[in-house]
C-alpha cells in the first residue's frame, strides 16, 4: 500500500490524480478535529487517536505505507494547516517513551521500520532560504516519527493571493498585550501555566485568550486580536512546529488582510529536552510576521514542559530546574514591556541531567498504563 496526504482542491487533485490511481489517499473532508494533546493514543488506546472523525488510525495507515507522499502549500516554513493537522493526529505512529538518538532526545519507534516520505511544497516561487527552512522542518519531522526524507520538491504553483480589504475592527476588542493560549489542553496544562508564569512578570494586565474557545468562529477572533498592540504566542511544539489550529489561526490572518503595527511574541514549550528543538517552531511564527508585515520579537522556548510546568506550580519559580526558565521570563517580561526583542531564548532544566528526565519520564509513562488498567507491554502495541 501507497499513501499520500494533500491539501489540493478538487480541480487540483483531478490534475494529478492519475499518477496516484491505487493509492490511499488522505484529503480533507472538512471532519478532521485538531489533536487535544490528552495523549490517550499513548496511554489509554495505544497507537490510535481517541478522536473519531475519520482520521483516528492516522499512524497504522503510516505504518502499512510502503511509502508516503505528502502534498502541501508551502505555509510559514512547513505545512498547511490541513496537513499538519493530519500530522498531529499521527502521534500514535510512535511510542511515549524517549530514547537518545544522534544527540538528541527522540520517540522511541512503535514499528521496527525506516519509512520513507517524499513532500511536495507547492506554492508560489521561494527564495533559498524559504526552502532551506522547509528542508529543515520535514528533516526535523521525520527524525521523531524516526523515517527518513526521500525528496524534497518545490512546485510553483501561482503568485501568493492578493490581501483583500480589511474589515472595520468591531467593538469588542483585544487592546495592549494579549497572551493567545495555542493549546487544546485545559486551562491547566502547561501553556497555560507559563503564561500564567509570565503575566505576574508584566508591569501591566495582560489579557488571555484561550483559542481553543474560537475554532469555530476564527474570523471574529482575528478581528478581535487586529486590535491589540502585542501578541504572545504560548503554544506547545506539536510534531516539531506549530499545532494545526495555530497556523489555521495564522492563515485565517493572512486571508482576512488583517495587518499593521504590531508586535509577536512567542512563549513555547515540549516535552523533548533539548529546547533547541523548537527552531522550526521559531522560524514558522517569523515567517509568518515576515507576510503580515508584524514585527517578530522572538520569545523563550521551555523544554522537559511536563517537569517545569509541574514544578511551576509547587515551588518558586527560579528555585531549582525552573532557574533557567525564570531567567528566560524575566528577559521576555522586560522586552514586552519595553516593545524590544530578547531574540530567541531556550531554556533547559537547571542542573537536572538528561538521563535523569528520560529515566522519570519513560518510569512514569509504565505508571501510567497501570493506571488505566493496562500493562506496561500494552503501550508498545502495534495497529
Amino acid at each position: 500500500m501507497k499513501l499520500v496526504i494533500h491539501d489540493l482542491n478538487e480541480d487540483e487533485w483531478r490534475q494529478v490524480a492519475g499518477s496516484y490511481a491505487g493509492w490511499t489517499v488522505v484529503d480533507d473532508s472538512g471532519a478532521i478535529r485538531p489533536c487535544i494533546g490528552c495523549f490517550r493514543c499513548w496511554n489509554k488506546d495505544p497507537g490510535r487517536c481517541v478522536i473519531r472523525d475519520g482520521y483516528e488510525n492516522m499512524g497504522a495507515l503510516i505504518h502499512h505505507a510502503d511509502e508516503v507522499v505528502v502534498i502541501s502549500r508551502y505555509t510559514f516554513g512547513g505545512f498547511s494547516g490541513f496537513v499538519k493537522n493530519v500530522f498531529d493526529r499521527c502521534l500514535g505512529y510512535v511510542l511515549p517513551q524517549f530514547e537518545v538518538i544522534d544527540g538528541e532526545t527522540h520517540h522511541k519507534k512503535r514499528y521496527d521500520e525506516d519509512k520513507p516520505f517524499t513532500f511536495i511544497f507547492r506554492g508560489p516561487e521561494l527564495t533559498e532560504e524559504e526552502k532551506a527552512a522547509a528542508r529543515r522542518y520535514v528533516r526535523a519531522v521525520c527524525a521523531n516519527f524516526r523515517g527518513h526524507v526521500s525528496d524534497v520538491i518545490f512546485r510553483q504553483d501561482g503568485d501568493a493571493p492578493a490581501a483583500p480589504v480589511r474589515e472595520p475592527v468591531g467593538a469588542d476588542v483585544a487592546g495592549g498585550v494579549v497572551l493567545l493560549n495555542g493549546s487544546m489542553r485545559s486551562r491547566n496544562g502547561n501553556s497555560a501555566k507559563l503564561a500564567r508564569a509570565l503575566a505576574g512578570r508584566l508591569s501591566g494586565t495582560p489579557e488571555s485568550i484561550d483559542l481553543r474557545d474560537h475554532l469555530r468562529d476564527l474570523p471574529t477572533l482575528v478581528r478581535r486580536l487586529d486590535a491589540a498592540e502585542t501578541i504572545v504566542l504560548c503554544v506547545p511544539l506539536y510534531v516539531d512546529g506549530l499545532p494545526s489550529q495555530v497556523i489555521r489561526l495564522m492563515e485565517e490572518f493572512r486571508r482576512s488582510g488583517a495587518g499593521g503595527a504590531k508586535r509577536i511574541y512567542v512563549l513555547a514549550n515540549m516535552g523533548l529536552y533539548e529546547s533547541c528543538q523548537l527552531v522550526n517552531l521559531f522560524e514558522a511564527v517569523r515567517q509568518w510576521c515576515g507576510l503580515m508585515d508584524y514585527a517578530y520579537g522572538g520569545g523563550l522556548g521551555v523544554s522537559a514542559g511536563e517537569l517545569l510546568g509541574t514544578l511551576m506550580e509547587t515551588i518558586p519559580l527560579g528555585l531549582g530546574p525552573t532557574r533557567n526558565v525564570c531567567e528566560g521570563m524575566k528577559k521576555l517580561a522586560s522586552a514586552i514591556d519595553r516593545g524590544e526583542s530578547p531574540g530567541e531564548l531556550y531554556a533547559e532544566p537547571y542542573m537536572f541531567p538528561r538521563g535523569l528526565y528520560i529515566f522519570i519520564a519513560n518510569t512514569n509513562w509504565d505508571r501510567t498504563a497501570r493506571k488505566n488498567g493496562l500493562r506496561p507491554r500494552d503501550l508498545y502495541r502495534r495497529l
